[in-house]
């Protein structure tokens, strides 16, 4: 049996070129079947894609808004992510397409998200998994092209991140447990490591998929006890003796 290939060495200028290659359609396939499933359900009025601008992974939303943020030309909104020109509480649905783990600002980005959604309002994060196949040849290597250039997050660190910020993790799944091949036919035969993993190794993934709702305490309502009033304005009874005492002293009166 031959040798399969070493991982690629691509040079590629940014994410989405590399996207086009065997090893990144790979993953952007996984990753838009997540992400479908995740938020076609999701409902409200205006969704923002933060990253990626030239892929639509928001297609199967139906929110009547849905506009991609970035620095490049092709973004409906050219801003940056660290520093978003949108209104506060305004936005229903966030997804941050491998954002985090590229950015020197991970935390501030998560705070600018967490500003511009409202109550209840949902966002969805993917991310290069360290505790990986990837992971450990982003350790080997020396490789400074996307996405090896990369901070890969650990999962449970982004679920503290969230917490911090009052997020409730609703759901969550792992993705491409095969090795980072560069060619199509070597990644059709580790296929079977897909199933296998989500059995077997199930934190080990490249990707990691979350999804997290926003959520505000507000102020509790006091009620009153209303059942402690109702007993309070009863009328008191009056023992028998009483009574009989009373009713002699009218009796008396009346003499």
């Amino acid at each position: 049996m031959p040798t399969p290939p070493s991982p690629p060495t691509l040079n590629a200028p940014d994410a989405e070129a590399w996207l086009q290659t065997p090893l990144g359609q790979y993953l952007l396939a996984r990753e838009q079947a997540y992400i479908d499933k995740t938020v076609a359900d999701i409902f409200g009025y205006n969704a923002l894609q933060i990253g990626l601008p030239g892929i639509d992974l928001l297609r199967a939303n139906r929110m009547p808004l849905r506009a991609t943020v970035a620095r490049a030309a092709t973004a409906n909104l050219r801003a940056d992510s660290t520093e978003l020109p949108i209104t506060s509480a305004s936005i229903d649905l966030v997804l941050l397409p491998h954002v985090l783990e590229f950015s020197d600002s991970p935390h501030q980005i998560l705070r600018e998200v967490e500003r511009v959604l409202v109550p209840d309002g949902h966002v969805v994060v993917t991310c290069f998994n360290p505790m990986s196949l990837w992971g450990a040849w982003r350790t080997l290597t020396e490789n400074a092209a996307y996405p090896w250039n990369g901070r890969f997050i650990h999962l449970m660190r982004l679920k503290d991140w969230l917490a911090l910020l009052g997020f409730e993790v609703s759901g969550g799944a792992m993705g491409c447990y095969v090795p980072p091949c560069a060619s199509e036919k070597w990644l059709n035969r580790f296929k079977f490591m897909e199933p296998a993993g989500d059995r077997w190794w199930p934190f080990s993934g490249a990707v990691s998929f979350l999804h997290a709702v926003k959520r505000v305490h507000g102020m509790r309502v006091i009620t009153p006890r209303w059942g402690q009033q109702a007993r309070s304005k009863r009328l008191v009874t009056v023992p028998h003796k009483q009574e009989d005492q009373l009713a002699a002293r009218r009796r008396r009166c009346v003499k």
